[in-house]
């Protein structure tokens, strides 16, 4: 297991200090602000540890309220919704100095047979045949230094790979707004299906609003063409799977206004079974005065 990984682990293990409190600290993001994905994955956490180990997680709604300081600790706090034959409901709130900064609520549910099918899986290159996220950036001359180390540092403890140039690679030209990343953490997980359910909730955030930007031909805040953050999210768990072997990611936007940015997507494991549902919408903004973008590119 990497440093980075057990870091990570480390970061989403949470201490609990009272009955259905926990409290949680942040690590450096892309952005000056406490990741997305960080949040929503330590709340699943929260949640997690309040419920029966055979009562999986199926499906999370939540919302970004106020951006999180990642100085400060978070304090998540577990409203035990209810405990029923089948599902468990729990609804948690994170406070920091005082205020809510997110939402969720998550929903657990015991095994059971049922009806089965899925939507099948998209045509995808193999991950290892793909550059690596260190691959790709350090090509990237456009990008300053500082960037793409806040990029590589951000994502140490997982190895995503682009199937095509992410946002920030090539804009300046507007593209189908389609984007696939392959993802696994960088090292062995323990057998236990909250964490891996955690770890995917975790990288969901990445990437999920990248295909608004290629709509539109933007980089993103690595080249300040656009501002933004998450709104809400919801993911919807229909298979098990594990966190630290291949899943594709795919991500497409169907619709972009009034300043903000609909995502949604798919993820699949390597043999092509529908393991997550994704929708996230997000603030997607033109900063006032910004020229439109210059194109950029791999160098060559």
């Amino acid at each position: 297991m990497s440093q980075a990984l057990q870091e990570l682990l480390d970061l989403l293990d949470l201490e609990q200090i009272e009955e259905n409190i926990f409290r949680g600290h942040s690590r450096p993001a892309v952005v000056p602000r406490v990741f997305g994905g960080q949040v929503a994955a330590q709340a699943l956490v929260a949640a997690g540890r309040t419920v029966p180990e055979d009562r999986p997680a199926h499906s999370l709604h939540a919302y970004f309220l106020r951006s999180g300081d990642p100085g400060a600790p978070i304090v998540y706090t577990v409203d035990r919704i209810r405990d029923g034959r089948s599902f468990t409901t729990r609804r948690v709130v994170a406070v920091q100095h005082g205020k809510p900064i997110f939402h969720l609520s998550a929903s657990f549910q015991t095994y059971e047979e049922g009806l089965d099918h899925q939507e099948p899986m998209p045509p995808s290159p193999d991950p290892d045949t793909l550059p690596t996220s260190e691959d790709r950036l350090r090509g990237y001359a456009h990008l300053a230094p500082e960037v793409v180390d806040r990029f590589l540092e951000a994502r140490a403890a997982v190895d995503l790979r682009y199937v095509d140039e992410p946002p920030y690679g090539r804009f300046g030209e507007p593209r189908a707004p389609h984007s696939q990343v392959w993802f696994r953490t960088n090292g062995k997980l323990a057998d236990d299906p909250l964490l891996h359910v955690v770890l995917a909730t975790y990288v969901s955030d990445m990437t999920l609003l990248d295909s608004v930007l290629l709509a539109h031909g933007r980089g993103g805040w690595a080249v300040g063409d656009v501002v933004g953050a998450s709104l809400d999210h919801a993911m919807w768990f229909h298979r098990p799977f594990r966190a630290d072997e291949w899943l594709l990611y795919d991500q497409q936007s169907p619709s972009a206004h009034g300043g903000r940015g609909l995502g949604q997507a798919r993820i699949y494991t390597q043999d092509g079974r529908l393991a997550v549902s994704v929708i996230q919408e997000g603030v997607v903004r033109v900063p006032r005065g910004a020229r439109e973008p210059v194109r950029g590119g791999r160098e060559t």
